[in-house]
């Protein structure tokens, strides 16, 4: 990294000498206007609009429109006598709570790196920071503009967060905020619920920009003469919900599966179509379950009537057999 900034933060009596770098950088895919016939870069004049004439560098001025067709120009004298805090210093105003500033107040980040012997005021500032689980709130002075910006520590380093000023934040001026609409409680609850199916840790680096993706390997493709791959189709987006209380059933049933859960839990309702597969399958599990206990008695039954069967003639004959032996010796 190349340090775009040198000069000290300003800490009560102490003065700690740093670096400033980008913090980040955008990885869109640029292109350049050509000419499509040759692909000649397209080149364009610096032009004065009232005589015609091409203007170097040197003869450009800024100007500010007051109406009218009417311009004030202004040159690097009328900026330097402008009271800017001096463009080398970062001078902390005061230490806050992180959760009082607005994320939509920050704009750009940069690292601070310590120079020369300023190691451990640096060290010093940063574990007092991390100590005290607050920001510093300072003004800074880069490229001509004085800006507000935050002290924090990220991964061991100071980090710089320009800042809007909050004239620069608009305000929302939207029809619905004056409508009298109201969300009945069974809706937020499944609302809640499907939050909740969909909740998790925030990691970053699992999400990428497939789009950039999938333009580089067009580019790439070119570059190689071969055939451009397609790319998947996108799944497209889902019509707006009609019933907003079955829209948010299926969502959390379709999060619940996705996360390999069962569905309808304790949170979310169970839909129709479940509630009567769910009677279906209880119901055959009790005609199951009887079954078997009808036909136990039955079984029994049927060997008890065997054995009375088996039994009775077998009785019949001992005794037709004994009426027999005993008649001849009554005759005798």
């Amino acid at each position: 990294m190349r340090a775009i900034w040198k000069g000290a933060v300003s800490f009560g009596l102490v003065s700690i000498a740093v670096k400033l770098y980008s913090a980040t950088e955008e990885k869109d895919i640029r292109f350049h206007q050509v000419h499509r016939a040759d692909g000649g870069r397209i080149r364009y004049k610096r032009t004065c609009q009232v005589c015609g004439e091409e203007v170097s560098y040197d003869d450009i001025a800024k100007g500010y429109d007051i109406g009218g067709g009417e311009m004030v120009i202004l040159t690097d004298s009328d900026f330097a006598d402008l009271p800017l805090s001096t463009s080398h210093a970062i001078d902390v105003l005061e230490f806050v709570p992180a959760e009082q500033v607005d994320p939509i107040l920050y704009n750009k980040a940069y690292f601070l790196e310590p120079e020369g012997t300023a190691t451990k005021p640096y060290l010093l500032l940063r574990d007092a920071l991390t100590d005290s689980e607050r920001v510093a709130i300072v003004k800074v002075a880069l490229r001509q503009r004085e800006q507000l910006a935050t002290l924090r520590v990220r991964e061991g380093v100071l980090l710089l967060n320009t800042m809007l000023w909050p004239d620069e934040i608009r305000k929302p001026d939207f029809g619905f905020l004056d409508e009298d609409l109201k969300i009945r409680p069974p809706e937020l609850a499944m609302a809640t619920s499907l939050i909740d199916s969909m909740a998790g840790d925030f990691h970053p680096d699992e999400f990428t920009d497939d789009y950039r993706a999938a333009l580089q390997e067009v580019i790439d493709a070119k570059v190689e003469g071969r055939e451009v791959v397609q790319p998947e189709e996108v799944e497209e987006a889902p019509a707006a919900a009609v019933d907003l209380m079955a829209a948010l059933k299926a969502s959390v049933e379709r999060a619940r599966a996705a996360r390999g859960e069962a569905p309808a839990g304790g949170g979310a309702e169970p839909t129709p179509i479940s509630s009567a597969r769910s009677a279906q399958k209880k119901a055959a599990e009790k005609k199951t379950a009887k079954a078997p206990a009808k036909k136990a008695p039955a079984k029994k039954t049927a060997e008890k009537k065997a054995t009375a069967k088996k039994a009775t003639p077998a009785k019949k004959t001992t005794e037709k057999k004994a009426t027999k032996k005993a008649t001849p010796r009554k005759s005798a």
